[in-house]
């Protein structure tokens, strides 16, 4: 139980992470984008809603983005890419996880700087230092030409969106498409506590002017987010099957205690003791044995879930579940939760094999000893 809920929500809180990297939880944009990954219509990157917005604390951080489709083009090969620009002031922090060779971009030093994925790495035949010859269609249907340095190529295991993704300077999208400084492709809030996106979404929407649109990527990619909602189910039915499976083996076990013990209660009840003092014995004992099962269930349990934290021996076809090892969900609520609860239900199923004793003759037991 504690190994099934620690992967199934550490599936998908890793899932949410790696979404909510390339989108934000909440992407605000205009409604005149027609729901296009690419930035179509800009909007004002300033305003008295986003001053208000920021004043709310479920609100961790509010990034300026913008989108744009381009080519990049070689002496032997070609791939189309989106080139997403971002701010000098990006939290790249989340990118470091991913990172596996160079370094993050810094467009204070170089403004042609981009970091682009491995897939794209590959494809291309790129390396540290490589330059990237990139193509933006124009509306005359010719074409802009920029030339950037690849300083950095990460994997995020998430080939959907690493497969053409390229991140650079926010200028340069600003700059193709003729935008003022101060506006933006989308806005990407990230918020505190993903449970509540809906609710959050719905007030990041009532802010917002009524030309600009707020959609959670929950809603954005709502295929994913409802295969997610499958682990739930799945978890749930485990937890359900093992604390059957352990209340029928409690039970079972108990039974054969109490057969075993026959002629004592028999003794007991011709000493004079009742069947309620009797069955709170019993229980005792098999609480003793529910305490010594669960122990050694957390030990082996946790030994797994830390093991695979740590050491990552347990991977996973990322095309099929977009990571590379099983991530594990760890907080001690859970892990008391399941402990009371597996533990309290055991005992209240004690009960009915306890109700045996009832019909146990203390003449009968002794007789038969």
């Amino acid at each position: 139980m504690l190994v099934s809920v620690a992967v199934g929500f550490g599936l998908q809180n890793k899932i949410q992470e790696k979404i909510a990297l390339f989108s934000g939880h909440i992407e605000v944009t205009s409604f005149n984008g027609n729901q296009s990954e690419i930035s179509i219509a800009p909007i004002p990157s300033e305003g008295p809603f986003l001053e208000s917005l920021l004043k709310e604390e479920w609100i961790t951080d509010v990034q300026k983005v913008g989108k744009k489709h381009g080519v990049i083009r070689t002496e032997t090969n070609f791939e189309g890419i989106i080139f997403k620009g971002v701010e000098n002031d990006y939290s790249w922090k989340s990118f470091d996880d991913y990172l596996i060779k160079g370094k993050l971009p810094d467009f204070n030093s170089n403004i042609n700087e981009v970091l682009i994925s491995k897939s794209l790495a590959n494809s291309l035949n790129f390396e540290l230092g490589s330059k990237a010859i990139t193509y933006f269609l124009k509306d005359t249907g010719k074409y802009n030409i920029r030339s950037f340095k690849v300083v950095g190529i990460y994997n995020s295991g998430y080939e959907e969106f690493d497969k053409g993704l390229v991140i650079g300077a926010l200028s340069h999208i600003q700059k193709l498409n003729r935008w003022k400084s101060n506006e933006v492709g989308s806005l990407e809030f990230f918020i505190d506590d993903f449970s509540k996106i809906d609710l959050y979404t719905t007030r990041i929407y009532e802010e917002v002017p009524s030309e600009l649109d707020a959609v959670s990527i929950k809603d954005k990619y709502g295929e994913i987010f409802q295969w997610l909602q499958l682990f739930d189910y799945n978890v749930y039915g485990i937890i359900g099957i093992m604390i059957i499976v352990a209340s029928i083996n409690i039970i079972t076990a108990l039974l054969v205690l109490i057969l075993e013990r026959t002629q004592l209660i028999g003794i007991l009840k011709s000493l004079g003791s009742n069947n309620k003092s009797i069955r709170k014995l019993f229980i005792y004992q098999a609480s003793y044995i529910i305490g010594k099962g669960l122990f050694w269930g957390n030990l082996i349990g946790l030994s797994i879930i830390f093991g695979q934290h740590y050491f990552r021996f347990i991977t996973m076809n990322p095309k099929t579940y977009y990571v590379k090892y099983a991530p594990m969900y760890i907080s001690w609520d859970y892990i008391l939760i399941l402990n009371l609860t597996t533990f309290l239900l055991c005992v209240f199923a004690l009960w009915l094999p306890t109700l045996v004793i009832n019909k146990i003759s203390p003449v009968k037991a002794i007789k038969f000893q």
